[in-house]
């Protein structure tokens, strides 16, 4: 999908939420300051102009859905298509030349379950930007939630479809309720508001999908067995006894070519006794000579 990441780079200049000056703000309430200059610096969001953000204005919807897939780097390059996806494919209301169309394309084969007949130009609700925020964040991989059930005064007012997302919005707290325990789910966003969202719904990935460096070098080392298979040893070196090991967690064979091992380094138990002679730390596995190796450690529990 090399055309649509292209025409996103070009579209993306289009939005009045894209990519900002480095001029600063003269109108950013303390409360929101923080995360609006965050966004402008990663060219997420700009101003009206160069002075002035605009924070209590509202968002129109294609503004909301650009935001968001830009700011959580949703694309489609992982993705192939037989036939070249267009929004008019999916919308009735988004043509193809709009400069949102790409935005839309990508958030529709992420899931976002954005309606076929949706208003781009009507200012975004509440729990829509809220809902849409959270399956984008939730297709970035799996977050720890804190199991317990936030009471919102005016749920009553929430359309059903939302009601578990906006729980979950609330839960990676990327959002609170305001001083009277309601949501108020109707209300239109402002931009500030959507900013600060966003923000924090990006700190929540980046927070849970940080790699940690691993503590120690592994060396890869990759020999044929055959013209199919190659055999693939992963190995920490020597080490003073055998309860020193590498075990692998999982292989994905990604479309690229590659196949990326993820494994984890295991260390002597306690509680164990082990002989005291220099053994070589590693684990075998065997691998398709159709794909390039390399490895990574497991992420942290």
């Amino acid at each position: 999908m090399k055309k649509i990441a292209a025409l996103t780079l070009t579209t993306l200049l289009c939005s009045s939420l894209t990519f900002g000056s480095a001029f600063a703000f003269s109108d950013l309430d303390e409360g929101q300051a923080d995360s609006i200059l965050a966004l402008k610096d990663r060219g997420v969001v700009s101003g009206i102009d160069q002075e002035h953000f605009v924070p209590k204005g509202k968002i129109s919807y294609a503004q909301s859905v650009q935001m968001i897939v830009k700011g959580l780097d949703l694309n489609l390059d992982l993705m192939r298509f037989k036939k070249q996806p267009e929004a008019t494919d999916m919308y009735s209301n988004i043509s193809n030349d709009a400069w949102y169309a790409d935005a839309f394309i990508i958030a529709h084969y992420h899931g976002l379950q954005i309606p076929k007949d949706v208003n781009p130009n009507a200012t975004i609700t509440r729990e829509q930007f809220g809902d849409l925020l959270v399956r984008a964040l939730e297709k970035k991989g799996n977050f720890p939630l804190v199991k317990m059930f936030i009471m919102i005064k005016d749920e009553d007012q929430i359309t059903i479809d939302y009601q578990g997302t906006l729980q979950r919005l609330l839960l990676y707290k990327i959002t609170t309720l305001d001083k009277d325990g309601k949501f108020n789910p109707k209300s239109e966003l402002t931009r500030g508001e959507a900013a600060s969202w966003l923000y924090n719904a990006i700190r929540v990935m980046e927070a849970n999908t940080q790699k940690p460096a691993p503590a120690e070098e592994v060396a890869v080392k990759v020999e044929k067995v055959n013209d199919d298979i190659n055999k693939v040893t992963l190995s920490r070196g020597d080490k003073p006894n055998s309860g020193y090991g590498i075990e692998v967690n999982a292989i994905q064979f990604n479309e690229d070519g590659q196949a990326v091992i993820t494994y984890t380094l295991l260390d002597p138990k306690p509680d164990m006794m082990y002989a005291q002679v220099i053994t070589e730390a590693k684990t075998v596995t065997y691998i398709s000579s159709k794909f390039k190796v390399t490895a990574e450690p497991a992420l942290s529990k």
